[in-house]
């Protein structure tokens, strides 16, 4: 992934972030060796997921960071995992403050349940009203028809399976669809 990075980087015009999926090191490990402005994944939390329980270890991607002196590369952490279910039932924003307060989040992600479905709105608002300290985001299912919403609430979002052709995480990206996006976003500014 590092050599995929490195190669696509002399293209690259605009400040980039890694995602090395469910891997935090391996993500804070590309991301500080390519340049990479950020890195988004899962930090914290317990998941029963896809892959099995899943319990990420925030402090060792945070000394990595530090360890490979990319002290200024941002990290997003998504609170609710994709394609996984929280096993801590307290409530969404009790947990982003947490990611805040105690793993020193750069940023907060909330995600739907899967990749191109939205997150859930009251969610993401409540988690938007809570957190003052660093930027929230949605991290999925942002498209051309809810980002007037989206962007009522949160501070940004990651676009991927949008911008892709027919809305198909799988394929190429479609530049007509991102333009059109790019073109709505701008009103909303």
């Amino acid at each position: 992934m590092t050599a995929v990075v490195q190669a696509l980087k002399p293209e690259i015009k605009v400040p980039f972030g890694v995602n090395y999926l469910w891997d935090p090191e391996a993500s804070v490990a590309i991301g500080a060796v390519t340049g990479a402005s950020f890195v988004r994944e899962i930090f914290t939390g317990v998941f029963a997921s896809d892959m099995g329980v899943w319990a990420p270890d925030c402090a060792t991607p945070a000394r990595l960071r530090a360890n490979l002196g990319a002290k200024d590369m941002k990290l997003l952490f998504n609170i609710n995992a994709e394609f996984a279910h929280p096993l801590d039932q307290r409530p969404i924003a009790l947990r982003a403050k947490s990611a805040v307060f105690s793993s020193m989040a750069d940023a907060i992600l909330v995600s739907g349940p899967i990749t191109g479905q939205p997150a859930d709105q009251s969610e993401l608002k409540t988690v938007c009203e809570t957190i003052e300290e660093v930027p929230v985001f949605a991290n999925t299912g942002v498209n051309i028809d809810n980002v007037t919403d989206v962007m009522s609430v949160a501070d940004g979002c990651i676009i991927g399976t949008h911008f892709k052709v027919d809305g198909d995480t799988w394929n190429p990206v479609d530049q007509d669809r991102v333009s059109r996006f790019m073109d709505k976003v701008a009103t909303l500014r």
